[in-house]
């Protein structure tokens, strides 16, 4: 991804969350310099990779595969007294866009249609010692009612509503085509990008950016090029 892509991702985001009164801690608009200014405190932030993450999977295509994500609290399982013991995070996506199919070992995690547009989501099972798609019914919850779909059935969110997803039900989610923009929140375990991600399809969980333009805002993974 280009500089140019990240920044401009990052300032639609912006716009569309205060338009839908959601607002982000004071670091989410610090600029490189005031991250310099704070390098002293933020090594809880680093560690646990909160802040801005924009990411296109590695797929070259951001407005297909892609999205914006905010990580406003997390924990590790490497250091118990870091942080939380649960993760929160927004992801802000576009009409079109979708995350690339993947499922979890250890993270269950909620997935909230928090406001806009139709949140589509497709499940699959995981066989659990092979990581191979399977295609039996699927078994969820959603805000506590438990339902059955086939392998690959079109499941619709709409604003207010949720989904629960448990380790090993690959998913694939984003907003509905059509239905417009879509703000995404993500209640969970423990989120370790790193070691957690299981990906059914060619990705790159960070993209290499091309830098074109100056710095907006560091992502998640970039603090110590500050």
């Amino acid at each position: 991804m280009k500089r140019s892509e990240v920044n401009g991702a990052i300032r639609w985001a912006k716009e569309f969350m205060k338009a839908n009164c959601i607002s982000l801690p004071e670091y989410s608009n610090w600029s490189p310099d005031e991250w310099r200014a704070h390098k002293d405190e933020i090594d809880v932030i680093k560690k646990l990779m909160l802040g801005w993450d924009i990411t296109d999977y590695g797929c070259g295509d951001f407005n297909t595969i892609g999205t914006v994500l905010y990580t406003v609290r997390n924990g590790s399982y490497a250091d118990p007294d870091a942080g939380v013991p649960y993760c929160e995070k927004y992801l802000i996506m576009k009409d079109g866009q979708r995350l690339p199919k993947h499922y979890h070992v250890n993270k269950t995690e909620d997935i909230i249609n928090r406001a806009a547009g139709t949140l589509q989501v497709f499940l699959w099972n995981a066989d659990p010692k092979t990581g191979e798609q399977l295609e039996t019914d699927v078994e969820v919850y959603q805000d506590g009612i438990k339902r059955t779909y086939k392998a690959g059935e079109e499941i619709l969110v709409a604003p207010g509503n949720s989904i629960t997803l448990t380790p090993y039900l690959a998913h694939i989610f984003g907003p509905k085509p059509g239905t417009g923009d879509l703000i995404c929140g993500e209640v969970s375990k423990v989120n370790d990008d790193l070691t957690d991600n299981y990906f059914m399809e060619k990705t790159a969980r960070f993209p290499t950016i091309e830098e074109d333009e100056p710095m907006l805002h560091p992502m998640c993974n970039e603090y110590d090029k500050l």
